[in-house]
């Protein structure tokens, strides 16, 4: 019964969808208020049905329903319980409900907290949410149906995909969700803009925070991605460019100049029509995503389907939304007058440098992830791209970011004088240099992209640090601090995310550079070096968990004859599935991590062992937690949530 009325639900959420999108959207046209009346609660009934269909659906996984065919394929009743709830979005169906529920959540909020925007802007944006709800909902129930029942149900389930038996991959998909998905409230303000002819000001101040919102889930789940395969997958990394990965990581790059550009828009409006843009195409980076992950085109060790009929309908998504959109700007790019002039060296021209180089290092990574499915296509050649072709092709761009991110931050609006804006850096720049010169001193035969991690780590956090105090203004120290502690707390977000982002660089340049590796067969009782420390592979047991068998090996880590660790790394057998899988062992430290890795039993006896020393890594997930945390800080300034000037006088918009 509970089943039946979720996937009921879910059919009248599609109608109510649809009311969603034609009925606010032709009472604007009309300028009828209660017309336009009728977005706000459509919205939250969307809302409401949806979650209900949600929770229908995980009651059947947490209780085992085998009538239902996604709960068979997707679970297990020896399953552990936070698994049985995460196989819920495990799969392509249920984290396409995942996917509609976000949506309605999204435009529920913007129903709930948007009535500081104009009626008419506010029930377009509304109804060009409800019309994505449409198209997801209809792709839902015509070709991905969860809710579809076996007429004679198994004794027991397949089990869920033993990759995704881990709790970094149990909440890593609904945070990185709310980011794709949050950007589609980016492409509504785009739209409704575009349909009214009017980007002003008060539209940047609108658009920013849901943007801001829709980066910091979308920075805390592609960290949890890269620290579940960093930890889960045994490759002894953090990142792989993998499609799936590289499909978050683009439209992560949009949206971070989507915040930049709109910042010009509220501020000097002008970059209105390249803002636009940026919102269009940050959402429309997010349904490539979708259409990588879901439509087997491109295999990935992470993505949730292989079918080509759906994967032909998430294009026409795409076609339709992209299409439209962009024909809608072209009618109306015409029409957005930028009405701040500026001159070369000013705040302005930094941020345009920060959006053009954003913007082609995500076009970068776009060719990169495509370019062998295109060399099939119109080649007839198999090829792949992988680590050494993204990392030459995309570090220029991020050093570049690096470098002009503290000067653009330190100069004026409108005009200013290079030198005055890089004088009170100049410390920062020397400490910098100094620190890189040092490293590069004491290392010996190694790569410069440790030097010069750290010299741009250094320079972008002293460079954030000394951002933030400038704006205290001149006096006594003790008045500066003070002042301080009574800055917005959107420039403390600002100083603490470019800091995130310094600390990132910083580790990602040191794990590439200072890795220690080690790879060679071991018998038991044996004992090696790794770097400074002896490793002993104590002994290798079989032992049982719940649902699945594991051979588990016991390896003891000293210095210096101290004990430092003992680690328990595993080979799992998962016997439903017939899969195995790898468990790193790992040493978590402030310095280093000491990360091991049992393979398979070798023919003369002993058994693989990757070991690796892995310095700063936990700086890394640090930073992009600093990152997300300086986006939560900017997110709750005041001047968020209240109207830019008098919104409501900007409710009076031209006919069209």
């Amino acid at each position: 019964m509970i089943v039946e009325f979720g996937h009921f639900a879910l059919v009248l959420a599609l109608a109510v969808a649809v009311v969603q999108t034609v009925v606010p959207m032709w009472g604007a046209y009309r300028r009828n208020a209660a017309l336009m009346a009728v977005a706000e609660p459509a919205a939250m009934i969307q809302f409401v049905l949806i979650a209900a269909s949600f929770a229908a659906l995980t009651y059947a996984f947490v209780t085992s329903d085998f009538s239902l065919v996604l709960v068979v394929q997707n679970s297990h009743t020896l399953k552990p319980m936070l698994y049985k709830i995460s196989g819920v979005w495990g799969n392509h169906e249920g984290s396409l409900l995942l996917w509609a529920l976000i949506l309605a959540l999204f435009g529920a909020c913007a129903a709930w907290f948007g009535d500081n925007l104009p009626p008419t802007l506010k029930a377009r944006v509304i109804a060009v949410q409800g019309s994505i709800g449409v198209a997801f909902l209809m792709f839902m129930l015509f070709t991905s149906n969860p809710f579809l029942r076996l007429a004679v149900p198994p004794l027991d389930g397949l089990d869920l995909n033993p990759l995704l038996q881990d709790p970094g991959l149990a909440f890593h998909p609904p945070f990185l969700y709310l980011g794709y998905v949050g950007l589609s409230m980016a492409f509504s303000f785009a739209v409704a803009a575009l349909i009214e002819g009017r980007v002003d000001a008060a539209w940047g101040r609108w658009v920013r925070p849901w943007t801001l919102a829709a980066w910091i889930f979308l920075t805390i789940g592609i960290a949890l991605g890269s620290w579940w395969a960093y930890y889960e997958l045994g490759w002894g990394g953090f990142w792989f460019w993998d499609p799936v990965e590289n499909a978050s990581f683009m439209p992560w790059l949009l949206a971070i100049a989507l915040l930049h550009s709109a910042i010009v828009v509220e501020k000097r409006e002008s970059l209105k029509a390249w803002t636009i843009l940026l919102a269009i195409m940050a959402f429309g980076f997010s349904l490539i995503g979708t259409f990588i992950v879901r439509s087997g085109v491109i295999t990935s060790v992470h993505s949730f389907a292989n079918d080509p009929e759906r994967g032909v309908f998430i294009l026409m998504i795409l076609a339709v939304f992209m299409g439209g959109a962009l024909t809608l700007f072209a009618f109306r790019a015409g029409s957005m007058e930028a009405k701040g002039l500026f001159a070369m060296v000013s705040r302005e021209s930094a941020l345009v440098a920060n959006n053009l180089l954003l913007s082609v290092a995500a076009f970068v990574v776009f060719i990169g992830t495509i370019w062998p499915l295109l060399a099939e296509l119109f080649f007839g050649r198999t090829l792949s791209v992988g680590e050494p072709f993204f990392n030459a092709a995309f570090s220029p761009f991020a050093v570049a970011l690096a470098v002009i991110l503290p000067i653009g931050a330190m100069m004026p609006w409108k005009r200013g004088e290079i030198m005055r804006g890089f004088r009170p850096l100049i410390p920062a720049m020397l400490l910098a240099f100094a620190a890189g010169s040092l490293v590069w001193a004491m290392q010996t035969g190694r790569t410069a992209l440790g030097p010069v991690g750290v010299a741009l780590g250094i320079w972008v956090v002293l460079g954030a640090v000394v951002d933030l105090w400038s704006r205290t203004g001149r006096g006594p120290v003790a008045g500066r601090f003070a002042r301080l502690g009574r800055l917005p707390r959107a420039d403390w977000g600002k100083a603490t995310a470019h800091a995130g982002m310094g600390i990132t660089m910083f580790a990602v340049c040191a794990m590439l550079a200072w890795k220690t590796e080690d790879i060679r067969i071991v018998q038991e009782g044996g004992t090696y070096a790794l770097g400074p420390y002896e490793v002993t592979l104590t002994s290798v047991d079989e032992v049982r968990g719940p649902n699945y068998f594991s051979t588990m090996a016991t390896m003891e880590v000293r210095r210096d004859g101290a004990m430092v660790a003992t680690l328990t790394p595993e080979k799992r057998m998962y016997p439903v599935q017939g899969m195995p899988t790898t468990e790193a062992a790992i040493d978590y430290g402030f310095w280093r991590d000491i990360y091991l890795v049992i393979g398979d039993p070798q023919v003369g006896g002993g058994y693989a062992v990757r070991s690796y020393i892995e310095p700063f890594a936990n700086w890394l997930w640090a930073g992009c937690l600093i990152m997300a945390f300086g986006g939560l800080l900017s997110l709750t300034d005041r001047r968020y949530r209240v109207a830019a000037g008098a919104s409501r006088r900007a409710g009076a918009v031209p006919a069209e």
